[in-house]
């Protein structure tokens, strides 16, 4: 696999597409390859920016995309391109550092997050939370680079992450609506632009606010709902009690019949 192609540039600041392409005998989570396919065409109808190529906006974010690839989907950190293995930290708002094994273990968005009234990473697992956020963005939960201040090493820029709110998220209704976070980020890389460590610093309070406004589904049944099925499985046409007793008997009766003389 060569880490550069004709125009000299890593692999790893280079479309993801290209990397999960090189990354043949990566061990994926799932065994299989992540398609990025519908993100794709989602991103450009609704990403704010169309950075040139080869700018430094387009690498940042490339960075970025191939690094979250990677942390989501390549089970193994060793394999990871994107980071200096042995030296990466990842940390939010000036919170606990987490290596590349802590990111592999207990997913982006638990560490990214961490515990809050409407979301409790310390309660989820990597698989859990990656069903919890497809499940209210089905369209995908995008993300890409609006400004970069400062170039490499210290890269320092702006972010923006969003989604439509089309599914539940736990037990909160959709609304449709166009939820996102703005951060901003700095990444220490190295001569060869890997990522040494990443520093995140955002509010997410608005996020979960509006993906709580829905108000939660409500899971209690009507009244009539028990009845509604029996008279699905035995016919819609309510049958008089006597009817039924003669049709079903009576097991009093039967009982009385018994102890009358009927029995032993």
């Amino acid at each position: 696999m060569s880490a550069t192609t004709s125009n000299n540039l890593p692999l790893w600041v280079q479309d993801r597409e290209t990397v999960i392409a090189a990354s043949g005998d990566a061990q994926w989570r799932g065994n299989q390859a992540p398609d990025y396919a519908e993100s794709v065409e989602n991103l450009k109808t609704e990403s704010l920016k169309n950075h040139p190529a080869g700018s430094l906006e387009d690498l940042v974010q490339n960075l970025v995309r191939t690094f979250e690839m990677e942390a989501s989907f390549k089970t193994n950190p060793d394999q990871w391109l994107s980071v200096v293995n042995e030296k990466f930290r990842m940390s939010s708002n000036g919170g606990e550092e987490f290596t590349a094994q802590d990111v592999s273990d207990g997913g982006t968005y638990n560490l990214f997050i961490g515990d809050m009234e409407q979301y409790k990473a310390s309660e989820e697992t990597f698989e859990s939370s990656g069903r919890l956020f497809r499940s209210a963005f089905p369209k995908g939960f995008l993300w890409e680079v609006l400004e970069v201040y400062s170039g490499p090493p210290n890269v320092t820029f702006k972010w923006r992450h969003w989604g439509t709110f089309n599914g539940p998220y736990k037990d909160y209704a959709p609304t449709g609506e166009v939820v996102e976070v703005i951060g901003m980020s700095l990444a220490r890389v190295s001569d060869d632009l890997k990522v040494v460590s990443l520093e995140h610093y955002f509010d997410n309070t608005k996020f979960f606010d509006k993906l709580t406004s829905g108000g939660t589904i409500s899971t209690h049944k009507p009244k009539n709902y028990l009845w509604g099925i029996w008279k699905k499985l035995w016919g819609s046409s309510e049958k008089p009690a006597t009817q039924q007793l003669a049709s079903t008997g009576c097991p009093f009766k039967k009982l009385a019949a018994f102890t009358n003389g009927n029995g032993a």
